[in-house]
């Protein structure tokens, strides 16, 4: 089972994760959504296509564009497709 934690809160919890260039790729599903709102802020990977953000929030501690998904991918890279994946502001156990 892998965890990610933020401000000593679980915010996801799965036993399906994909690795990825060293990020642990969660389940979107298993995301809290309670800990999540949209962020304007995008980048893009030109192997794995544009990525969109969530801040996260727990107990009062904010993390503007912690969390970072695919909601489409390149030819390639399908396997980010409905996961999140986080900085290091959260704590991943794998």
């Amino acid at each position: 089972m892998a965890t990610a934690t933020f401000n000593g809160t679980v915010i996801a919890e799965s036993d399906d994760i994909e690795i990825v260039e060293g990020n642990a790729y969660f389940p979107v599903s298993s995301l809290d959504q309670q800990y999540v709102s949209d962020s304007d802020h995008s980048t893009h990977c030109p192997w794995k296509g544009d990525a969109s953000y969530w801040d996260l929030e727990v107990g009062g501690e904010r993390a503007a564009n912690a969390a970072w998904y695919y909601p489409e991918a390149k030819v390639g890279a399908e396997a980010v497709v409905g996961r999140v994946a986080f900085y290091p502001v959260v704590t991943v156990v794998t």
